[in-house]
């Protein structure tokens, strides 16, 4: 493995370690601040639901852009208004944050296998998101996965601080 392999995979297990910790306290009340740019504001409930679908998703669209093996970015992804996006947000954001939890830890377990396996040109297999244009899959993996774990882990502390737990 690369160092920055390492790198991510390190991240990766900060940011698990993270969300260990949220699942284990009281959910927050409140709502998170909107993206840089946007407008949408979620309750703690809605980052869990987020959290337990998309390492998932991400993981699949990486494999999908390697097992493609293109001279051309393979065209992969979504966007936030994706149908099957906001229905999973939508179903889990009730549901109890340690089950989201697990689903979380199995998929970042796939992921951190199939980052060991994959060999150098995986890693610069390139994949074409509909908005970000060309990316390696070890951009995808840093943005989709690492990055935005970091990112909705960021929101729970948060919401956390600045909320009184909900009851």
């Amino acid at each position: 493995m690369s160092a920055s392999v390492d790198a991510l995979l390190s991240r990766l297990s900060g940011a698990e370690r993270r969300l260990v910790e949220h699942a284990a306290a009281p959910v927050p009340t409140g709502l998170t601040e909107p993206d840089p740019g946007g407008e949408e504001r979620w309750e703690a409930g809605q980052v869990w639901a987020h959290l337990a679908e998309f390492p998932a998703y991400w993981l699949a669209q990486a494999r999908a852009v390697i097992e493609a093996r293109s001279d051309e970015p393979v065209p992969f992804g979504r966007v936030k208004t994706d149908p099957d996006r906001i229905a999973a947000i939508e179903r889990d954001r009730h549901a109890d944050p340690h089950a989201l939890l697990a689903r979380v830890r199995t998929a970042l377990e796939e992921l951190s296998d199939a980052a060991r396996a994959w060999d150098a040109e995986s890693w610069r297999a390139l994949g074409t998101h509909p908005t970000r244009g060309a990316m390696t899959v070890e951009r995808i993996v840093e943005e989709f996965v690492v990055s935005h774990l970091e990112e909705h882990a960021d929101q729970l502390d948060l919401l956390a601080g600045e909320a009184t737990p909900a009851t």
